[in-house]
Parts: structure tokens; C-alpha cells; sequence
């Protein structure tokens, strides 16, 4: 995740990833939290998901999911939409170098009007857009 989107989980008044390895993708935190390792780079963070043998990622915070987007470095995206529209923040996707197609793989309605689609990336997209020295993870 970003610095944003940990420092919005500090929030919550609990820590949802309890058990879990968290890396915080961030040139400017200087958080003293045994719970996370920041790396300053994507290239710093992979290097160090590789040395873990990480098998499965998951990524979020609005830059975090553009430059793993860009990257290629995603096999499926989870989308949940809430029922309301925001006037400002950070798009989700932002510029992309090509187009990204997408596979549904599932849909589901939530409580309280939320909807979750979970797609998958579609490989051969992918392979415009993503950067050659980046194979997907």
C-alpha cells in the first residue's frame, strides 16, 4: 500500500492486517511501526517480495494499484463500489500506457448497496503496456 492509504488504515482503531507481512510503498514516511517495512522504490519492494518467495500480493491505495497497473505487474484487480459518488481524490487507474482488457470472473452485491467485481487481466494487454525488465508476479 501507499502512504495514504496506511495512514488511513491508522484510522480505523484497529489493525486489519493482523498476521500479515505489510509493505508501504512510500519516499517520504518515516513511520517507527514494527507492523510495516517501507520501501522507497517499486524496485526496492519487489527485490524484497522476491526474497520472501511472495506468492500472492495484495495491492492497494490509489498510486500503489496505477504503478502496478503500468507495471504489469497485476493478474486481477477486485473492484468494490460503494454507493456514492466522490467529488475529489485519487482515480483509481490514472494514465495507463495502453489499454488493459479485462476478463469478469465474478460479481457480487454486498450490504448497504455495495457491489464487488473481480476481473482478471487479460495477458496479451498486458504485454504493450508492461515494461520488459517487470515480468508479471
Amino acid at each position: 500500500m501507499g502512504r495514504n492509504t496506511y495512514e488511513k488504515v491508522l484510522t480505523f482503531g484497529f489493525w486489519p492486517y493482523e498476521g500479515k507481512r505489510v509493505a508501504v510503498l512510500s519516499t517520504t514516511l518515516t513511520a517507527d511501526d514494527p507492523r510495516i517495512t517501507v520501501h522507497r522504490t517499486l524496485d526496492d519492494l519487489l527485490a524484497a517480495l522476491t526474497a520472501q518467495g511472495a506468492k500472492n500480493v495484495y495491492v492497494d491505495g490509489g498510486l500503489v494499484v496505477q504503478t502496478f497497473l503500468r507495471e504489469g505487474l497485476l493478474d486481477e484487480l477486485t473492484l468494490t463500489t460503494a454507493p456514492v459518488l466522490l467529488g475529489s481524490g485519487i482515480p483509481l487507474f490514472g494514465p495507463l500506457h495502453a489499454d488493459v482488457d479485462l476478463t469478469l470472473d465474478s460479481a457480487k452485491t454486498l450490504g448497504g448497496g455495495f457491489t464487488q467485481a473481480t476481473y482478471r487481466v487479460d495477458r496479451a494487454s498486458r504485454a504493450g503496456g508492461a515494461s520488459p525488465a517487470r515480468p508479471p508476479r
